[in-house]
């Protein structure tokens, strides 16, 4: 199984650098500095932090050349991790993202652009569960810097958006007594992202 996810996931992210001639300049994940969490409500009165362990993101960005800039990335689901184990079982089943039969979560850019000082609006389709929707992130761009360490330029992209979990079949849930629910439906998404300029 880890093996189809991973030919899925070379395949897609493959398909997706082939569509244009190119131009921007192409950075690899430093996975090593770079993140993607969440945070939801529970009980209403508390927050729980989230995040997942495994996931391969396609970054092309040049200010200059929007056009051929893309912030994609797909993650494997099981990697969900809340430090709490059976919780993230709970999570990997049929109640919520249902990893074995849905293993993916992708984000595919379609169109970018300049929203503020290195702030674009990067508009795309985000898939889960076979659901595909088309959604605009917010995306924050810090540099290029020179990495003195890995000899060459580094960026940081930053987006922190929110999602309704219900548009994309994540929908278990429990009614309290007062009429709030055991789990919010809106999840507040963070992605951070160092990388490398390749190439050089």
């Amino acid at each position: 199984m880890k093996r189809i996810i991973t030919l899925i996931a070379a395949g897609f992210l493959s398909a997706l650098m082939s569509v244009n001639v190119q131009a921007a300049d192409v950075y690899k994940l430093d996975a090593v500095h770079s993140s993607i969490g969440f945070t939801v409500k529970h009980m209403m009165v508390a927050k729980v932090n989230g995040g997942f362990n495994e996931y391969e993101a396609d970054v092309k960005f040049d200010a200059k050349d929007l056009a051929d800039s893309r912030f994609d990335f797909v993650i494997k689901a099981a990697s969900i991790d809340t430090r709490n184990e059976a919780r993230d079982n709970h999570l990997r089943n049929g109640d919520f993202f249902d990893t074995e039969k849905y293993p993916l979560i992708m984000f595919k850019t379609k169109k970018v652009e300049k929203s503020g000082d290195n702030v674009y609006a990067v508009t795309g389709d985000l898939t889960m569960k076979a659901i595909t929707k088309e959604i605009v992130i917010p995306v924050t761009v810090d540099g290029p810097v020179f990495h003195p360490m890995a000899k060459t330029e580094a960026i940081g992209v930053e987006a922190v958006f929110k999602l309704d979990r219900q548009d994309y079949g994540v929908n278990w849930n429990k009614t309290l007594d007062n009429g709030g629910l055991v789990v919010a439906n809106e999840v507040n998404v963070i992605v951070n992202l160092e990388a490398h300029k390749a190439g050089n």
